[in-house]
């Protein structure tokens, strides 16, 4: 008798643990029946700024810190062992900058006394991260003062100063001559530098000393780092802004980024200082400049090669108005203007046109088919608008298919986001530009920042967010867990207002392990290797899970913001015929979700990935590069409601094919 009665109170406290489970479970309503918008190619994408050596010791493959000598110091990133500024150097030699007025250059005169002791020294960007039985291709410009020297001798040394791989140059011309050749690394170093010897005595002239990995993206000769571009790829962006970011205004008008100056023979792209070189007290990287050797036609082609849509920014005539706020007066402003009529000029037109003839002499005679252009980069206040105006109305006047994007300043609120507001909807501006780095909390809050906004104002581009752990501009910033998964609930609400957002990007996009000025980032590389952030797979799964068409996803007939810590949307993908929801679990426990969907019928299987630590702490990083990635499982569709368990905080996709 008793242990039927304690079976039967068993049997009654699972009904009951049942019922309970149940009743706790959110039903979510889901309509496929009606498209609310279409949801843009361009929804989710990529913004590029050369910040944290993201460019030159990045995405660009130059191995060769300074290679032609151009920073302000000729010779930073450069070494002579064995030269003496209070020697004649008579058991070695020494090494000179010298400059050519004529056209502002620079290059570097060798005299060698004792070829058994001179040595030249490149440290490259923080080192050199050469891999073993890769191929490295070296190439400099050479004049052979009376033809002294018989033979450049070219080494890659390791931290021990042992030799890991050589190769060789016999300079024949007593004219500056181009030369080139290969070197095979004998073995893996992270932070290798290279070394030039000769033999001979006598005077060379030496320039454009670089360095490339011949494995680089596409194998396009001097091209991109390959597996930081794949990383990009794989995003399936639907646009890459660029260059900036900040880097577009400059500190000052006369150091802002001129595209113009970008383009062309590489050798002839003018070197600058990069105006991350010195903004940061707690991260001062006085060797930071910019060779512009990934410059707009570069842009351009990666933004094809991964499927983007290109979307440079240019200067409107404002310095950074956290530096100098130094402003272009509105009757000067026309070389500026001309700047944006020219590009779309270099993007679009045809090879007869001037800008459309450098384009195709450098390799592509197709246009690059621009559709938007940026107007500034979070410029604010009445100076700002006076500016936009006279672009609008030129940009427009010429190529009235351009859409131009306008900025709204760099917070997410206040006066100055409240004034470019009001003024820009005055204006019909089509696509504003708006950013926030906040607390992962504002992230969550503000989830429904969109829900209200007007439908027949400008659109929306979210072009810079990243929930910040710590506060803006900190460097005890963390890509930790709770910033992406935070991120993830922001982005349900984005998507949930696709009529009204068209673009969205976080920001920045990479960094350098030992170089970097601001955190946190999306991608990590050092010289050898590259891996994805919490905060970078967040944004893959939204950006290849977009989908077509925005459907109608409620509770109680209510969008989901952070009911029960749960954030979702939902989409239907009339290419892969499926549907799509994105769920968001905040809470620290699991939480059980039922859907029910409206007015499609659904095959049996489909799949469901997630996203997932158990820490808010938690973060990839180069030790445990996969600590937080996506799983990816089957998922078997059932009668009635699709019932889900989601994880304590977590991201979950799932997708499930229509009949």
């Amino acid at each position: 008798m008793k242990n039927n009665i304690r079976t039967k109170f068993t049997i009654c406290s699972l009904l009951l643990s049942s019922f309970c489970v149940n009743a706790q479970t959110t039903i979510l309503e889901v309509d496929a029946t009606k498209t609310i918008a279409k949801i843009q190619p361009t929804m989710f994408g990529l913004f590029f700024e050369d910040i944290n050596f993201a460019a030159d010791g990045g995405l660009y493959a130059e191995m060769i810190k300074n290679r032609s000598f151009e920073f302000d110091k000729p010779f930073m990133g450069w070494d002579q062992p064995n030269t003496k500024r209070s020697s004649l150097n008579k058991e070695s030699g020494s090494a000179t900058p010298i400059s050519l007025s004529a056209n502002n250059t620079n290059f570097c005169r060798v005299e060698i006394n004792n070829d058994k002791g001179f040595a030249l020294l490149n440290e490259g960007f923080r080192g050199m991260g050469v891999k073993r039985d890769a191929k490295y291709n070296f190439s400099l410009k050479a004049a052979n003062h009376n033809s002294a020297i018989k033979k450049i001798i070219i080494q890659l040394i390791d931290k021990d100063q042992k030799v890991i791989g050589e190769t060789g140059i016999v300079p024949k011309s007593e004219q500056w001559s181009n030369y080139s050749a290969q070197i095979t690394a004998t073995q893996t170093e992270a932070k290798a530098k290279l070394k030039i010897t000769f033999e001979g005595t006598g005077t060379i002239d030496l320039d454009m000393i670089s360095l490339f990995p011949e494995d680089t993206w596409k194998n396009r000769k001097n091209g991109l780092r390959k597996d930081l571009v794949q990383l990009l790829y794989d995003m399936k962006p639907g646009f890459l802004r660029f260059p900036g970011g900040c880097i577009v205004e400059g500190r000052t008008l006369s150091d802002r980024y001129q595209w113009k100056k970008s383009v062309g023979n590489v050798e002839e792209r003018k070197t600058m200082m990069n105006r991350w070189n010195v903004e940061f007290n707690h991260k001062q990287t006085p060797d930071y400049f910019q060779s512009f050797g990934l410059g707009f036609f570069e842009y351009f082609q990666l933004s094809e090669d991964i499927g983007a849509e290109p979307l440079p920014i240019l200067s409107c005539g404002m310095a950074c108005q956290y530096n100098t706020g130094e402003l272009a007066p509105l009757n000067e402003l026309d070389p500026y203007v001309k700047d944006a009529l020219d590009l779309i000029e270099f993007a679009n037109g045809a090879v007869t046109t001037s800008w459309g003839k450098i384009r195709s002499d450098m390799g592509h005679p197709k246009p690059f088919n621009l559709k938007y252009i940026g107007v500034g980069n979070e410029q604010w206040g009445p100076d700002y608008i006076d500016r936009y105006k006279v672009f609008e109305k030129a940009i427009k006047a010429k190529y009235p298919d351009i859409i131009i994007v306008s900025g709204s300043g760099p917070s997410p609120d206040g006066e100055h986001f409240d004034f470019a507001m009001q003024e820009l909807k005055k204006l019909n501006a089509e696509l504003v530009d708006e950013h926030y780095y906040q607390s992962p909390k504002w992230f969550r809050e503000n989830a429904g920042r969109y829900d209200n906004y007007d439908r027949k104002g400008p659109k929306i581009f979210a072009g810079e967010y990243a929930a910040q752990s710590v506060s803006g501009a900190n460097p005890n910033n963390r890509n930790n867990w709770e910033c992406a998964f935070s991120e993830a609930a922001f982005m349900t609400g984005l998507e949930r207002n696709a009529e009204v957002v068209h673009l969205t990007s976080y920001a920045p996009l990479m960094a350098h392990e030992d170089a970097w000025q601001w955190t946190p980032d999306m991608i990590w590389f050092n010289n050898l290797e590259s891996y994805g952030s919490a905060n970078y797979y967040v944004q893959q799964l939204f950006s290849t899970n977009k989908g077509t068409d925005l459907l109608s996803i409620t509770k109680d007939g209510k969008a989901l913001t952070g009911q029960n810590n749960l954030y979702a949307s939902a989409v239907k993908d009339a290419d892969s015929n499926e549907i799509i929801i994105k769920l968001v679990n905040t809470a620290a426990a699991a939480e059980d979700v039922a859907i029910d969907l409206k007015g499609t019928k659904l095959g049996t299987k489909g799949t469901i990935t997630t996203l997932a630590s158990p820490g808010t702490q938690d973060e990839n990083t180069f030790a445990d590069p996969q600590k937080i990635t996506p799983k990816q499982r089957e998922y078997k569709i059932t009668k009635g409601k699709q019932q889900l368990r989601l994880p304590a905080y977590s991201v979950t996709v799932l997708k499930m094919k229509m009949i």
